[in-house]
C-alpha cells in the first residue's frame, strides 16, 4: 500500500479507500511528487480487489490548487528554457487524469475549499464529485498568460461546451452551486456534512458488484467517444457479455425471487 506524507491512505472495512492529499502548505499543488504518488495509488487501488470505490479528499483549506508554479519555473533552467521539464510534468499529469478514468473503481471527489487550474481537472476527472457549498472552482490560466488547455480536456467533457468556454477565457471562479448547476459537480452541500455526504455515495456504489461496475464504467468512458450508431453497437455487446456473467444471474435471480443478491464480483 502507499506510503507518503503527501497523499495519505486508509481502505475501510467496507472496500471504500481514501486518498487524502496532504500538502496543505502548497494549496496541495500537482507537485512532480504529488503526481508520481497519485498515479501509483491509483494503480494499486485498481488492481486490489479489496477497494471497491476510492474517495479522494484533501487536508487544508484548499482541495487543489493545480501545478506548483514555483516548480515549475525552477525547471526553466535548462538550456531548452524547461521544454524538457515540462513535457515531462504535462505527460505525468495527464497520465494521472487517464488512470482515475481507466481505473475499473468508481471515484468521488469531496472538494473542500478551491479546486483551480489542475485542481479543477483532477475534480473534472473524477468519476463523481460532491463539494463543500462553500468550495469555489476556476481555470484561472488567462490571467497568468497561460491558457488552461490540459484541464480544458477534463472540463469539456464534464460541462456544456460555453460554460467550459466561459471558465477557460474568463479565469472567473464558480461557486459550487454554479458547478452543480452545470455538472461540473453532482452536489453541494454543507461543509460539515461534506464527508458524511460523499462516504454514503461511496456506500451505496461499494455494496453493488464490483464486476458490475468496472463493465459499466469502462463502457460508459468508451462510447462516449463514438458516433451514436457504433455506440450503440458497442455497448450491445458489452451488455451481452454483461448477461453472460455470473453477477447478472445472480442479480436478475435475486430480484425475482424477493432477495438481497451474493455477489461474487465475477
Amino acid at each position: 500500500m502507499l506510503k507518503s506524507d503527501i497523499l495519505l491512505s486508509k481502505l475501510d472495512g467496507d472496500g471504500i479507500l481514501r486518498l487524502t492529499l496532504n500538502d496543505a502548505g502548497r494549496r496541495n499543488a500537482l507537485s512532480e511528487a504529488m503526481l508520481a504518488d497519485l498515479g501509483r495509488a491509483f494503480a494499486e487501488a485498481g488492481n486490489d480487489p479489496a477497494v471497491r470505490v476510492i474517495v479522494l479528499a484533501a487536508n487544508g483549506p484548499a482541495f487543489c490548487a493545480g501545478h506548483d508554479l514555483k516548480e515549475m519555473t525552477a525547471g526553466r533552467a535548462g538550456a531548452d528554457r524547461g521544454r524538457a521539464y515540462f513535457s515531462k510534468i504535462m505527460a505525468l499529469c495527464s497520465g494521472v487524469m487517464q488512470a482515475i478514468v481507466n481505473c475499473p473503481k468508481p471515484v468521488i471527489a469531496e472538494v473542500t475549499g478551491i479546486a483551480t487550474a489542475a485542481g479543477c481537472q483532477l475534480v473534472a476527472s473524477c468519476d463523481l464529485a460532491i463539494a463543500a457549498d462553500t468550495a469555489q472552482f476556476s481555470t484561472p490560466g488567462v490571467h497568468i498568460g497561460l491558457f488552461c488547455s490540459t484541464p480544458m480536456v477534463a472540463l469539456s467533457r464534464n460541462v456544456a461546451g460555453k460554460h467550459a468556454m466561459e471558465m477557460l477565457l474568463t479565469g472567473d471562479m464558480i461557486p459550487a452551486a454554479r458547478a452543480a448547476d452545470m455538472g461540473l459537480i453532482n452536489h453541494a452541500v454543507a461543509p460539515d456534512d461534506l464527508q458524511a455526504a460523499a462516504m454514503t455515495m461511496a456506500r451505496k456504489i461499494a455494496s453493488k458488484s464490483s464486476m458490475t461496475l468496472a463493465t459499466g464504467k469502462r463502457a460508459f468512458y468508451a462510447q462516449r467517444e463514438m458516433t451514436l450508431s457504433d455506440a450503440y453497437s458497442y455497448a450491445s455487446a458489452v451488455m451481452v457479455d454483461n448477461m453472460l456473467a455470473r453477477d447478472a444471474q445472480e442479480g436478475i435471480g435475486a430480484f425475482i425471487e424477493k432477495r438481497a443478491p451474493q455477489w461474487q464480483d465475477a
